[in-house]
């Protein structure tokens, strides 16, 4: 179960998404995504722990997952248990650990770039779906603007995605993805610091450091 989980994760980071734009955009609701997405463009660099977890709507405590990432500007470096990805801009590499067996699968960041990356969650909203404010609520203090996504084309892998924005700082909180199985992933970052000083070399995998490896090069 747990390697069932962590597969339908990061399909979630490696899934391309497509769509013909529509008029059907609330002006609210882009204001509020715009104002998240300038912040985020606007970072030196961000690093966060996160929880997700999967809802396969039988089970209604889900399957939860921790995981880390590191953002600046499209590069990421992407923690899971058993699993990392890194993006320079350039070359990813999706690195995996099973008991004693390593593996690295390498490809060109050019021939995955129309895909949903960690990055791009804060871009997203900008071709494919129709948006909407859905209204605000206060948690521990804080409140939180919900925004839900609509994807234009029915073929769409993820129909319906709904984030939250902090109202003051214009962060982004949380957000859930449905897919088209009925399926639900909801992400919540747990602690972020939004001034990092991610040097380009955290964002490339190092061989060396992970000793006797396989290495798929799909370059």
């Amino acid at each position: 179960m747990k390697r069932f989980l962590l597969t339908f994760i990061i399909v979630l980071f490696c899934i391309p998404f497509s769509g013909t734009l529509y008029a059907q955009k609330d002006p609210k609701a882009k204001a509020v995504l715009d104002g998240m997405s300038q912040k985020y463009r606007g970072l030196k660099g961000l690093k966060a722990s996160f929880e997700v977890t999967y809802f396969d709507g039988f089970d209604s405590k889900g399957q939860m997952q921790k995981g880390e990432i590191a953002i600046k500007g499209d590069k990421y470096h992407l923690k899971l248990p058993d699993q990392e990805i890194f993006n320079n801009g350039k070359t990813i590499w999706n690195f995996i650990e099973s008991g004693n067996y390593k593996e690295v699968t390498i490809n060109n960041a050019s021939d995955l770039e129309d895909e949903l990356t960690p990055s791009s969650v804060y871009t997203m909203y900008q071709k494919g779906y129709n948006y909407r404010l859905v209204g605000e609520k206060t948690e521990n203090g804080v409140v939180l603007q919900e925004i839900e996504l609509t994807a234009e084309r029915s073929s769409a892998p993820f129909q319906r995605v709904v984030l939250w924005v902090e109202k003051s700082s214009k962060d982004l909180k949380a957000w859930e993805i449905l897919d088209d199985q009925g399926g639900r992933f909801r992400y919540e970052f747990k602690s972020v610091n939004t001034n990092a000083d991610l040097p380009d070399s955290f964002f490339t995998f190092n061989p060396q450091k992970y000793g006797k490896i396989e290495i798929i090069d799909l370059r």
